[in-house]
């Protein structure tokens, strides 16, 4: 009997190491499937896996023989049912703010990713307040590791310098490109026009398409989104999926600032233009 609980019990040091391992990734899937539909289905493909080693373990073959069948296929059909959460994590852990946030374990990382964007923000500033003023609707992507071509494809392509006519002029309500976004990379307009996912998140009554728009193209990447509503004429700002209502100018320029990294000096010590 001892020889047989020895043979069952083959317990090694790295064993343990795999059970904190696979422990930790269960738990991070769960919290990143908390609260969603798909939840239910990790917890019946656990519950699948964990039978299907009861029943090979008892040498049940036939059950054995089905469950396997249906564990070989099932890594295609798990791709296929999490793509959405798959592709959101695999994003995040591509992106600055993740290293940011895990960065007194991972800061090693972080210099691979940029951090600072030289952009003149001065004529997207003066624009939007412009705008505003007139109750003139706008909605402004500027992009920062992820350039959007997806997205800029979409649109109608301009590649122009940034100036504050040109941004009034694409907007102005009875311009074919003032519908869409215009999308900002470097110091160019890339292009006008262009079609955004939006959000499924419970926004405020009176947030409208443009506000979905901007939530939403933040969701799925490190872009900042600027709009100016048609209705109030106030001036939003979306990043990383979050959206502050009613900004004013001097508060946009700070927050473009920070979130561009102007405020950070380069190598030769001197302030990145714009500061």
């Amino acid at each position: 009997m001892e020889l047989l609980f020895l043979n069952f019990i083959d317990f090694r040091w790295y064993d343990l190491v795999d059970i904190i391992l696979v422990a930790a990734l269960l738990y991070t899937t769960y919290k990143l499937l908390k609260g969603t539909a798909a939840v239910n289905i990790l917890i019946g493909i656990v519950a699948v896996f964990l039978i299907w080693k009861v029943v090979n373990a008892l040498q049940m073959t036939m059950l054995t023989e089905i469950l396997g069948a249906f564990i070989s296929g099932g890594f295609i059909a798990l791709i296929i049912i999490f793509q959405p959460e798959i592709r959101e994590f695999l994003f995040t852990l591509g992106t600055t703010s993740f290293w940011e946030k895990y960065s007194s374990k991972l800061g090693f990382m972080k210099k691979f990713f940029q951090e600072t964007y030289e952009i003149n923000i001065d004529p997207i500033v003066v624009a939007c307040n412009r705008m505003s003023e007139v109750k003139q609707g706008a909605l402004i992507v500027i992009t920062r590791q992820n350039e959007l071509q997806q997205y800029v494809d979409s649109g109608q392509i301009i590649d122009a310098e940034i100036s504050v006519p040109l941004i009034e002029n694409i907007f102005f309500k009875n311009s074919p490109l003032h519908d869409g976004a215009m999308i900002i990379t470097g110091n160019r307009i890339k292009a006008a026009a262009c079609i955004l996912p939006v959000t499924k998140k419970h926004l405020k009554l009176t947030a409208g398409l443009r506000h979905r728009a901007a939530v939403g193209i933040t969701e799925i990447s490190d872009a900042i989104a600027i709009l100016v509503s048609e209705e109030t004429g106030n001036i939003s700002y979306s990043v990383k999926g979050e959206i502050k209502y009613n900004i004013l100018p001097a508060r946009l320029q700070s927050l473009l600032v920070s979130d561009l990294g102007l405020n950070k000096k380069d190598d030769s010590g001197k302030k990145l233009k714009n500061q």
